[in-house]
């Protein structure tokens, strides 16, 4: 499965690495995630998300329903 949130869609950026005399190379900024599980009270099961940091920040804000809610009319569940 690749790097990305299941829930914001976050994803690897491309930048640069500099050295100290200013040479600059090509590197990737990946996305602070973890493999979480979550438990889902109207459907009564547990499921397991890959997130990002951020994203578990909002599931204890808004509530795991309204998130996947969120994340299924963006498209980044199915």
């Amino acid at each position: 499965m690749a790097r990305v949130c299941e829930i914001t869609g976050k994803k690897p950026i491309v930048g640069h690495r500099v050295s100290h005399s200013n040479i600059k190379t090509k590197r990737r900024f990946l996305p602070n995630l973890q493999e979480k599980k979550f438990y889902i009270p109207e459907e009564d099961r547990w499921i397991t998300l890959k997130v990002s940091a951020k994203a578990i920040r909002m599931i204890n804000k808004k509530g795991i329903s309204a998130c996947l809610k969120e994340a299924r009319e963006k498209g980044f569940i199915k």
